[in-house]
């Protein structure tokens, strides 16, 4: 079945330095089939306006596409209406937004916020900021040195001073995939709300926000055959009245005068000026190619990419790999390792003469990486239209170092 769909995809008919593209760095961002750039180019050239402004045909159908992109998104979260669907230009935005509305007017002097030590810098940086300008203490769930967190210290770490605990569902860093269900449990039974950054775990299995729990969750369409530039935040519908507006301007208004304002309901009030539309039209699209895939498919095809790479590299004693290797095989989707004796950047520039293509870096986990003693690692991350020929290839190339 998913050797069948690299044809949707024009991008992997691409050669580089003469070499068949082989594109391993999807926990970046992923490649696009060609109905998702058709969705996209319909809309430009069929239906392009602004939405809710005009009451001429092309403003209609723009706005009701649209609408219909938020509905979708909803079904595919499994939100209870909508309305809780609120689109932004990404994860990175979606926890900012979070940070700088609810958080900023709920977190105050000697309030707690938690997080894990596997974060993203998109969910650690923004709380670095709330915890100094309120006056609020930010702590950490510890890691253990296989790349789990350690959850026994969670009963401890919470308090009936915890206000928020923001914490990613799978680790773009180690590919961890995280308890949230007992992390969202536990926190709500002080009365804190929860966050999950969804950006590695919306792309590859379903999320059902009401089966969670969750009071917010975001994640980003790129990362899930989608295009660039469009977000999703779940809000859910009871945290509503504590959402402030994130901007003013435009299209989140409901009526203003020279010296008052008041705004529209949610998710518009969340939503000024003029919104992604193409890119929620094509984020639609994406999440009914990602529906026809099955998931389960999905998650057993990745897996058997990852256990593959994995035990391919464990026969390499110049290379160790990262994060907690028996789940990974399970059901991860993505492979961080260390070359003996040469930098990551140096190996990716490598496997590039090759048309490999594969992240280095911290990958926005700095703090992680400290805590694990490197400096930077090769992260491998695989999709729908990776194949074991690639993982072979791969192997062979890293064989060789």
């Amino acid at each position: 079945m998913f050797k069948k769909i690299r044809a949707d995809f024009p991008v992997l008919s691409k050669k580089i330095n003469n070499h068949q593209l082989v594109y391993l760095d999807n926990a970046s961002t992923t490649q696009k089939p060609q109905q998702i750039i058709d969705a996209i180019s319909n809309f430009y050239a069929d239906h392009n306006a602004n939405t809710g402004r005009g009451v001429y045909t092309l403003g209609e159908q723009a706005t009701t596409l649209y609408e219909q992109a938020r509905a979708n998104v909803a079904h595919f979260i499994n939100a209870r209406t909508a309305q809780e669907v609120v689109f932004t230009s990404g994860t990175t935005e979606s926890i900012n937004l979070v940070a700088a509305t609810w958080a900023k007017q709920n977190i105050g002097v000697g309030d707690e916020i938690l997080i894990s030590e596997l974060e993203h810098h998109a969910n650690l940086l923004p709380w670095q900021r709330v915890a100094r300008e309120n006056n609020a203490t930010l702590k950490f769930i510890p890691v253990n040195a296989d790349g789990t967190l350690d959850l026994n210290v969670l009963s401890q770490l919470l308090t009936h001073r915890t206000k928020l605990v923001a914490v990613s569902h799978i680790s773009n860093a180690l590919g961890t995939h995280n308890d949230v269900a007992t992390i969202i449990k536990a926190a709500h039974a002080v009365g804190a709300k929860v966050l999950v950054d969804a950006a590695q775990s919306a792309p590859h299995q379903i999320i059902d926000v009401q089966k969670l729990g969750c009071d917010f969750l975001a994640f980003s369409g790129h990362k899930m055959f989608g295009p660039t530039g469009i977000g999703v935040l779940y809000v859910a519908q009871a945290v509503h009245a504590a959402m402030p507006p994130y901007q003013l301007g435009g299209g989140m208004v409901y009526e203003a005068g020279y010296q008052t304002a008041t705004w529209l309901p949610m998710p518009h009030r969340l939503e000024a000026g003029t919104p992604p539309i193409a890119q929620a039209i094509g984020l639609a699209a994406a999440l009914d190619y990602l529906r026809a895939l099955d998931f389960e498919q999905l998650r057993v095809h990745e897996a058997a990419l990852t256990a593959q790479l994995i035990e391919g590299l464990a026969r390499m004693p110049h290379i160790t790999v990262l994060g907690p290797q028996e789940q990974l095989k399970e059901k991860g989707h993505l492979v961080s390792f260390k070359v003996d004796s040469m930098h990551p950047h140096d190996v990716a520039s490598y496997l590039d003469q090759f048309g490999v293509c594969v992240r280095a870096g911290h990958h926005c986990a700095q703090p992680l990486a400290n805590k694990l003693g490197i400096d930077a690692s090769v992260r491998v991350s695989f999709y729908a239209y990776n194949t074991a020929k690639e993982v072979d290839l791969l192997l062979q190339l890293l064989r060789v170092l």
